[in-house]
């Protein structure tokens, strides 16, 4: 008659892996850790850099410290908006005509150096995710950071695009419209198809800003645009 084991039924047993394996693993995970304690780093370096109080700095730079301490910002949105701020600031030594946009206060500025040569309103484009009956998607993300105009455009015929008749509720036809003017009369283009434009005309199917854009008035667009280059920098923050 067979006998049981003494501790009850036998467990299948697995393999070792081998020692390779184990070690690739191990400089895998110190890699990760070296990489996000430099990122950390990196961060508060930044931080310390930008959080530095002094009774010399401009009084943007101060207001800019104090927004972004009351900021609830996970640490990939507390890098962008560092980086941002940081470009920023570098640039109030620039000779060069740069474009800021200060999301919290609404206000584009053309600035050379320190000096504000000029300061307008500007509206911005709500984050938005638009879908479409068929269920494509297009998303508008929040736009922060430092870029380089892409173009601009004087006199535009603007395509619409099928995001537009999907945010209508309208279905795309075979052959969309072309629109003179449909973005507004001056557009620059920021990379990734986000613009800063002026107010569309009343035949154009977007009404007002595009989303997570930035729209400014057609007087304050014309007075910008001699000084707006592919070299001109915009920091948006």
């Amino acid at each position: 008659m067979p006998t049981s084991p003494p501790y009850g039924r036998e467990r299948r047993s697995f393999p070792r892996p081998p020692l390779w394996l184990n070690l690739l693993l191990l400089v895998i995970a110190a890699a990760t850790f070296a990489y996000a304690k430099h990122q950390r780093d990196v961060i508060d370096t930044k931080t310390a850099i930008l959080f530095r109080h002094n009774d010399n700095s401009p009084a943007e730079l101060n207001r800019m410290r104090d927004e972004l301490s009351q900021m609830d910002l996970t640490q990939a949105q507390l890098a962008s908006e560092i980086d941002g701020r940081m470009q920023y600031v570098q640039s109030l030594q620039s000779a060069e005509f740069y474009v800021s946009i200060d999301t919290q206060r609404n206000k584009l500025q053309l600035r050379l150096g320190r000096a504000v040569v000029r300061e307008a309103d500007v509206q911005i484009g709500e984050a938005r995710t638009i879908t479409s009956p068929a269920g494509k998607k297009w998303t508008f993300l929040p736009l922060k950071g430092g870029f380089s105009v892409t173009g601009k455009e004087d006199g535009y015929d603007w395509e619409v695009p099928a995001w537009v008749y999907a945010m209508r509720g309208e279905r795309e036809p075979d052959t969309r419209a072309v629109v003179p003017n449909g973005l507004g009369r001056y557009v620059i283009f920021l990379p990734n198809s986000y613009v800063i434009h002026s107010p569309p005309p009343p035949e154009s199917p977007l009404q007002g800003q595009k989303p997570g854009s930035f729209m400014v008035s057609e007087a304050d667009m014309a007075a910008l645009w001699p000084r707006i280059t592919n070299q001109t920098r915009v920091y948006i923050f």
